[in-house]
Protein backbone atom coordinates (compact mmCIF):
# COMPACT_ATOMS: atom_id res chain seq x y z
CA UNK A 1 0.00 0.00 0.00
CA UNK A 2 2.92 2.36 0.59
CA UNK A 3 3.86 2.05 -3.09
CA UNK A 4 0.27 2.86 -4.02
CA UNK A 5 0.43 6.05 -1.96
CA UNK A 6 3.72 7.02 -3.65
CA UNK A 7 2.21 6.37 -7.08
CA UNK A 8 -0.83 8.48 -6.24
CA UNK A 9 1.33 11.40 -5.13
CA UNK A 10 3.49 11.17 -8.27
CA UNK A 11 0.44 10.93 -10.54
CA UNK A 12 -1.11 13.99 -8.94
CA UNK A 13 2.14 15.93 -9.37
CA UNK A 14 2.47 14.84 -13.01
CA UNK A 15 -1.09 15.99 -13.70
CA UNK A 16 -0.50 19.30 -11.95
CA UNK A 17 -3.25 18.53 -9.47
CA UNK A 18 -3.41 18.62 -5.69
CA UNK A 19 -5.56 16.65 -3.27
CA UNK A 20 -6.31 17.99 0.18
CA UNK A 21 -8.01 14.94 1.70
CA UNK A 22 -7.89 11.16 1.41
CA UNK A 23 -10.98 9.43 2.76
CA UNK A 24 -10.22 5.87 3.73
CA UNK A 25 -11.56 3.12 5.92
CA UNK A 26 -9.81 1.61 8.92
CA UNK A 27 -8.59 -1.54 7.15
CA UNK A 28 -5.32 -2.91 8.50
CA UNK A 29 -3.76 -2.90 5.03
CA UNK A 30 -3.24 0.87 5.40
CA UNK A 31 -0.06 1.26 7.42
CA UNK A 32 1.28 4.29 9.23
CA UNK A 33 3.73 4.65 6.33
CA UNK A 34 0.79 5.02 3.92
CA UNK A 35 -0.56 7.93 5.98
CA UNK A 36 2.93 9.44 6.40
CA UNK A 37 3.54 9.49 2.64
CA UNK A 38 0.27 11.30 2.08
CA UNK A 39 0.94 13.71 4.96
CA UNK A 40 4.34 14.59 3.47
CA UNK A 41 2.53 15.52 0.27
CA UNK A 42 0.13 17.76 2.23
CA UNK A 43 -2.81 15.36 2.02
CA UNK A 44 -4.83 14.95 5.20
CA UNK A 45 -6.11 11.42 5.84
CA UNK A 46 -9.71 11.27 7.05
CA UNK A 47 -10.88 7.97 8.49
CA UNK A 48 -14.42 6.82 7.91
CA UNK A 49 -16.50 6.02 10.96
CA UNK A 50 -16.60 2.59 12.54
CA UNK A 51 -19.44 0.41 11.24
CA UNK A 52 -20.85 3.17 9.05
CA UNK A 53 -21.05 1.58 5.57
CA UNK A 54 -22.93 4.48 4.01
CA UNK A 55 -20.54 7.16 5.29
CA UNK A 56 -18.05 6.77 2.44
CA UNK A 57 -20.68 7.19 -0.28
CA UNK A 58 -22.07 10.24 1.52
CA UNK A 59 -18.63 11.83 1.83
CA UNK A 60 -17.78 11.11 -1.82
CA UNK A 61 -21.07 12.43 -3.13
CA UNK A 62 -21.31 15.43 -0.83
Amino acid sequence: MAQTAKNLVMDLEDAGRRARYMIRDRDGKFSALFDAILADAGIEVVLSGVQMPRMNSTMEGG
